[in-house]
Parts: structure tokens; C-alpha cells; sequence
């Protein structure tokens, strides 16, 4: 087997796993298309350049996923974190970076690295040799996507997130809201109670759609613009269409009864599918949204039963290239059909700078030990890496799968001591589980 591991993308992922890979002793070579090849959102040739926000969210990491994350990060020696950290802004609780500065000291870093080699050009085609990490991003060039598609199918690679927000389930007011597939539809008693639903009298409807008519919305921009498909428009393209328009679509009330009050027909009801195997998060489903973020966690908090929603994420449509991974990768990240290729960062389903980051680390110690001829088993799932990874590789459901932050709801659950546990409690448990077994991973390879 060649003894040399080529990254294609130098961006979060691309750079950690360049450096975790250079780290445990293994030649990299770094293939990155700009200067040479912009992008609409990037503007130079550096490695890790931030292109959205300079924020790295939440660093506390006792009571945040996020910063559960960082804490991993920077006990596996991470390069992002690191550079980071020197760079770091005032910012409260999060942790934000000069972006120029952070983007710089990575480039410099990576290039003064003796095992690290760079090739500044395009790479168009899926190789059938050698041992690669694909880490191109959210903004993969068509070629490249084109060969990608070729390789998996034209389901298996979405060039745009249709995201409904999804809400952590232990937050939904079961007092209002009620377990019921349409119609009570289903083999068994899980699939005829596989939906969530909400129930609205008509005063609730007309104040939400108002509400959704008048709220901010986002614009496409330059290089972004798409015609939307039916299956998954905006729910505010659906409410311009007229106000009947949600309670005839993804709100339409026919085939429910309300055990809340059995006699009561709900003029609309919002339903919310499991959107993971543990069954603690759902989705809102069919509502994907061009809403800004402020204004989706007030009109969503309209919804009956969602009053005090907390959200693991929120709804979007916007120019994101990224794979079906639960159905194309597996647990160390490789193409099923073409197991010397491996993913990582934003392509794969994850969302965000960290995010990203963490998976280059993961997919970066998972090719450096295959090349040296070692087995290295996926970070264990109680770990927030080893959780986004599961997510990724299986535990996600492919029919609804969309780009995910990291959150608690990807943990498997913990058990409550001493009776039920407070949220502070069962986030340091989740946290605290979660460092145990992550330095116990870390250990096994020194």
C-alpha cells in the first residue's frame, strides 16, 4: 500500500486531518484548488479560511456539545483548536478568532510541517488508487461533484439543504401534543404512532401564518440562487400561495384525533417525525424556511406543544453540497463502494467550523493508522466525535438526512442517578462520560 495519504480540500476538515495524519508519522500530500480555482465565498489562498461567522460557538465544555467538542479537539492535539485559541477574541462564553490571523498561523503551521507536501491545482476525478480524504466542503467544485455523483447516484449528493428545523424532544409539551400516524396507518404500533402532532383552532392557524408572512427572511446569495423544487418549498413560498395553502400541505389536519379532546377537529396540524434512532430529536416536517433564525424560534414557539421548543437546529434552504453518508460511509468514514476513498468535514453531513474540524481530526487518525497497517476502532459514540460520526455513518435516517451540528440529542442517552436528573446535571453527565471515554481513545494509540 502507498505510505502516503492525499487530502483534497484545505478547509477545517482538510487541515486537521492533514495535520493529525503528518502528526502520527504519515507523508501527506494537501490538494487545494485555490488561488487557482475561487470560489464565490472565498477570497484567498489560505487554509481554514473562515467564510461565514469568526465564531467557534460555545466553549464550555461541561455544559455545551460544541464546547464538548473543542475540549476534545485540543486533547487530541488539534491543530484548529490550537490556532485558535492563540487568536481568540472577547466574546463571552464563545470562543471567536481573528479570522485573518487564525486562517494565517494554520497555512503556517501546515506548510512548515516536514511531512506535509502541497499541490495548488483542481482534483476533478475520484482516484482508484492510493488512500485519499476528500474534504472539499459545502462548496465542491462541479467537476468534482459531478464525479461524485457518478460514483453514488444522483440520491445520494444534494446540492442544496431543504432543512426542517428539528426540536430536542424533551422539550415538546406532550400534555398538547399527541403520538399518531395519519389515518393510523402502519403494520405495527411504532409506525402507527410514528408522527408527533400538533393541533391548531383556526385562531392559532391565522396568527401563524401571519406571523410567517411577516417575519425577516434570508436571500439567496450571488452563486447561490436555485429554483426551488415542490417537494420542498419554503413554508412562506407556501403561505404567499394563500393562507389555505400549509393547512392543504405539510399542516393539513384530515386522518387525526386529538386524545387530548377527542371531540374537538383541529383546523391544522403540525406533525414532527423522529429524526434519529434514539428517538431524542424530531423534525418539524415539510418546514423548510427561509426565516431568519430569530424569527424561527418565535413564530415555531406559536405552535401548540412547542411553546418552550428547544432547538437542535434550524430551517434553511441554501447551496450546500454534501452525501447521503448513511447510506454511502462507513464507521471509518470510506466510501462503501470504493473503501480507499474517504470523506470528511462539511460533505459529510455535518454542519459548521468545529464540526468540520472534528471530523478531518477523526478521518485524519483513521487513515494514518490504516496506512500504517493498524486498526483503529471509531471514537466510542458517548464521545461528542464518536456521536456526530454514528450520526453520519447509520444512526441518522436517510430519507430525511440533512446537515447536523453537533448536539445532545446525538448522545445515547445517560442514566438519571438518585431519581430524575435536572438538565445541568444530565449535560455534565453526558459531558463528563464523554472526556472519560474520549482520553481512554486518545490513549490507545500512544
Amino acid at each position: 500500500m502507498e505510505k502516503t495519504l492525499h487530502i483534497v480540500g484545505g478547509g477545517m476538515a482538510g487541515s486537521e486531518a492533514a495535520w493529525q495524519a503528518a502528526e502520527a508519522g504519515v507523508p501527506v500530500i494537501l490538494h487545494e484548488m485555490r488561488p487557482h480555482v475561487g470560489t464565490f465565498a472565498h477570497h484567498t489562498g489560505n487554509y481554514a479560511e473562515m467564510v461565514c461567522s469568526n465564531s467557534f460557538r460555545s466553549d464550555d465544555d461541561e455544559q455545551n456539545a460544541v464546547g464538548l467538542l473543542h475540549w476534545e479537539m485540543r486533547a487530541a492535539g488539534g491543530l484548529i483548536m490550537e490556532m485558535a485559541d492563540r487568536h481568540a477574541l472577547p466574546a463571552g462564553g464563545a470562543l471567536a478568532v481573528d479570522r485573518d490571523a487564525f486562517s494565517a498561523s494554520v497555512t503556517e503551521k501546515l506548510r512548515a510541517h516536514p511531512l506535509i507536501s502541497f499541490e495548488d491545482r483542481e482534483i476533478s476525478q475520484l482516484p482508484t488508487d492510493g488512500t485519499w480524504i476528500f474534504a472539499t466542503g459545502p462548496l465542491t467544485s462541479d467537476a468534482l461533484a459531478q464525479a461524485i455523483l457518478a460514483e453514488t447516484g444522483t440520491e445520494a449528493l444534494a446540492f442544496f439543504d431543504a432543512i426542517a428545523p428539528i426540536v430536542h424532544f424533551d422539550t415538546i409539551d406532550l400534555s398538547k401534543a399527541w403520538f399518531q400516524s395519519r389515518y393510523d396507518k402502519g403494520d405495527t404500533e411504532e409506525q402507527r404512532k410514528a408522527y408527533l402532532n400538533c393541533p391548531m383552532d383556526r385562531d392559532q392557524y391565522e396568527a401563524f401564518i401571519d406571523a410567517i408572512l411577516a417575519a425577516d427572511k434570508t436571500e439567496f446569495r450571488e452563486g447561490e440562487t436555485a429554483g426551488y423544487f415542490d417537494g420542498c418549498l419554503p413554508i412562506e413560498v407556501m403561505a404567499e400561495r394563500g393562507r389555505e395553502t400549509l393547512r392543504h400541505g405539510p399542516m393539513k389536519p384530515v386522518g387525526l384525533t386529538n386524545p387530548h379532546n377527542p371531540e374537538q377537529k383541529a383546523y391544522a396540524v403540525v406533525q414532527l417525525r423522529r429524526d434519529n434512532a434514539l428517538g431524542t430529536l424530531f423534525n418539524i416536517v415539510g418546514f423548510q424556511t427561509k426565516m431568519k433564525y430569530g424569527a424561527q424560534t418565535e413564530v415555531f414557539r406559536m405552535i401548540p406543544g412547542l411553546e418552550n421548543a428547544s432547538f437542535a437546529r434550524l430551517g434553511g434552504i441554501h447551496r450546500n453540497t454534501f452525501l447521503n453518508s448513511p447510506t454511502l460511509l462507513d464507521d471509518q468514514m470510506r466510501l462503501k463502494s470504493r473503501p480507499n476513498l474517504r470523506f470528511a468535514g462539511q460533505i459529510t453531513g455535518v454542519e459548521g467550523y468545529v464540526e468540520s474540524a472534528a471530523m478531518g481530526l477523526v478521518a485524519g487518525r483513521l487513515a494514518a493508522a490504516e496506512i500504517k497497517g493498524q486498526t483503529l476502532p471509531p471514537p466510542p459514540r458517548v464521545t461528542a466525535m464518536g456521536a456526530l460520526l454514528a450520526h453520519i455513518s447509520g444512526d441518522a435516517e436517510a430519507k430525511t438526512f440533512q446537515p447536523m451540528n453537533v448536539n445532545f440529542g446525538l448522545f445515547p442517552p445517560i442514566e438519571a442517578k438518585g431519581g430524575r436528573r435536572g438538565r445541568k446535571d444530565r449535560y455534565k453527565a453526558y459531558t463528563d462520560r464523554a472526556k472519560t471515554e474520549w482520553q481512554s481513545w486518545i490513549a490507545a494509540q500512544e
